[in-house]
């Protein structure tokens, strides 16, 4: 069958050589494996069995994390993996693992999948996937501390550091969809389809007996294999609606909720959730259980199914009729789940230069846009071929030019505490009291203790818009105004920064005037590093969009240096208020909880 390669194939060849390009110097997490699909391996389409492809992806990532522990870990959790093509018995799998981060007693790992045809020398994608990993307790039941990551390449720091906001991600995740349920508008079942399918036709019951080749080297049942035989009953649930052989391209994020031993018998069951016109939704669980005693949950898992034509494209799908109670909770998750799965792929999945300007916020997918604020801007400030621009009294500018994307970066050290530095700065209603730039800054709606919505007026320095017919003398002294997500983070560890990131977003009840010019961010924000003698090394970065290049322009061709008196205004803000601060945390906090009280209803 066809691999589907022609779609993002240069893109990543590009990839691999930027890689080659870091250096030769391989990560001492790092592990690769390397398999040729056999007709064992798979499905009735002479594909690649997914459940195949998991237990080879968990065995790497295992080695990868065991490796850097030094002890004998586990498989805590897998998060979103979509599969972008699938693979032809005779073609080679190529699995790379490595260790991105390791927190206290866990780990994130990173994997990558790619696929290789032995006969005309083409490389492509075919997943990327992050498993979090922990350690097993030692004999008298003490968790291991996991020594710190190092990271040793530009690709290594910018994993290292978003790997937090991933981690954040995953904490919430459960939380995501029970607002979703509580708040959003969910679609109501439609009984009256004469040609719906009943989901109880698609319900499949399975039961596997772990026997000791099951069991990995700690006698527990091994991960991959749990996956194999859930993707194996999602399948045939899958294949019992549609009546064909469908392509399994998404599995959502799930947790291991506990082990499994040698001689349990494993209890599978699957059903059909959701059909959607051109993909259905099936429903996992997984529960252990043996002679005596009660079954005991293992994982449970939502797999996203399409049916392929003869042209690759997806076929429309029956309709599905949920069984009652159960059945419809089912069908209204499976679509609350969904709409996460489009945020996520909308927001997070793409790079930086993908996502449109101004993403419309909602409280559905501030969780995403949260995450694409932080990890853009800890992407940014990983970069390494920033370039001195100009220096002045120890205020450097720098530049950086990538394709037709310039940034600029401002940094200087100041005698504050970091903490107290991050505090006066993620007031960005303060802003406008240091930065001439900022002409007001309204707090629109707080978020939550991270998260805040704010609209900032700026002076304008276009003269009219290109192509437009507005005069010089009618379009002088208009002003600017953005409408900016501002997301602060503390340290996760130490060495870790302080983070203000702020990105644009739209707003329907803030829509563009008349009497303002309405100005976009891509990437902006502060990181505050905490430096000998309990001072700050401060840095604000920018990607710079059209609304923004020009209040930038002259000071990076050496025009001017608005630049160093702009963040010498800062420096003085922050020292004058450096002990005043002290006494009026508490004051802001009290504040901080009557915004919490009578925020309201948010704005939308």
């Amino acid at each position: 069958m066809s691999s589907m390669v022609s779609g993002g194939l240069v893109k990543d060849e590009e990839e691999e050589e930027e890689e080659e390009k870091e250096g030769e110097s391989m990560n001492p997490t790092e592990v690769k494996m390397s398999q040729i699909v056999m007709p064992c391996h798979s499905n009735p389409r002479q594909e690649l069995s997914v459940g195949q492809l998991l237990k080879w992806i968990d065995s790497t990532a295992c080695l990868s994390a065991e490796r850097h522990a030094g002890s004998p870990c586990v498989t805590a959790s897998m998060d979103d993996i979509h599969f972008e093509h699938t693979i032809s018995v005779g073609q080679v799998v190529n699995i790379k693992a490595k260790v991105n981060r390791a927190f206290n007693t866990s780990m994130e790992v990173g994997i990558q999948v790619s696929c290789e045809d032995l006969f005309t020398d083409r490389h492509w994608r075919v997943c990327h996937a992050y498993a979090t990993f922990v350690t097993q307790r030692t004999n008298n039941g003490k968790k291991i501390t996991l020594k710190p990551i190092v990271p040793q390449t530009q690709k290594e720091q910018v994993e290292y550091s978003v790997a937090a906001e991933r981690r954040r991600v995953r904490m919430v995740h459960d939380d995501i969809i029970r607002d979703l349920l509580s708040h959003g508008s969910i679609q109501q079942v439609n009984s009256a389809v004469g040609n719906a399918v009943a989901a109880e036709k698609t319900k499949v019951e399975s039961v596997e007996l772990v026997l000791p080749p099951h069991a990995n080297h700690q006698v527990n049942t091994f991960g991959g294999q749990i996956m194999a035989w859930m993707v194996n009953v999602a399948t045939i649930a899958a294949s019992r609606l549609c009546q064909a052989h469908p392509t399994l391209r998404t599995i959502d994020m799930f947790t291991f909720r506990g082990p499994s031993q040698v001689g349990d018998n494993l209890l599978l069951r699957s059903i059909v959730n959701n059909a959607f016109k051109n993909s259905m939704e099936v429903g996992v669980r997984a529960e252990a259980y043996q002679e005596e005693g009660p079954n005991r949950h293992i994982n449970s898992a939502f797999m996203t199914f399409e049916v392929l034509d003869d042209h690759e494209k997806p076929c429309m799908l029956p309709w599905i009729r949920p069984e009652p109670l159960e059945g419809e909770r089912r069908f209204q998750e499976a679509i609350a789940r969904k709409k996460i799965r489009l945020d996520r792929k909308y927001i997070i999945s793409r790079t930086q230069s993908e996502v449109p300007l101004s993403v419309p916020w909602d409280p559905r997918n501030q969780v995403y846009l949260s995450y694409n604020n932080v990890s853009a801007l800890k992407m940014l400030a990983a970069r390494n071929n920033w370039r001195l621009s100009s220096e002045k009294d120890k205020v450097r500018l720098y530049t950086l030019e990538e394709k037709s994307m310039l940034s600029f970066r401002v940094e200087s050290e100041v005698d504050v505490p970091a903490h107290r530095a991050f505090g006066l700065l993620a007031e960005l209603s303060r802003r406008p009291s240091w930065d001439t730039h900022y002409q007001k800054c309204e707090l629109i709606y707080r978020v939550d203790d991270d998260d805040f919505l704010y609209r900032v007026v700026t002076p304008s320095v276009y003269h009219g818009v290109v192509g437009s017919t507005t005069s010089i003398s009618q379009a002088e002294g208009i002003l600017q105004d953005f409408i900016l997500l501002a997301s602060k983070r503390k340290p996760c560890s130490s060495g870790d920064p302080y983070v203000i990131a702020l990105r644009s977003v739209t707003l329907p009840t803030h829509p563009p005037t008349e009497e303002y010019n309405r100005g976009e961010v891509l990437c902006a924000g502060f990181t505050i590093l905490e430096t000998k003698n309990n001072m700050s090394l401060i840095r604000y970065y920018n990607q710079a969009s059209p609304e923004v290049l020009p209040y930038i322009s002259t000071d990076i061709a050496g025009l001017s240096s608005s630049f160093y008196h702009t963040f010498c205004s800062c420096s003085q803000y922050l020292t004058q208020n450096r002990v005043q601060f002290t006494s009026e945390e508490q004051t802001e906090q009290n504040l901080s909880g009557q915004q919490t009280t009578n925020k309201g209803r948010p704005p939308l």
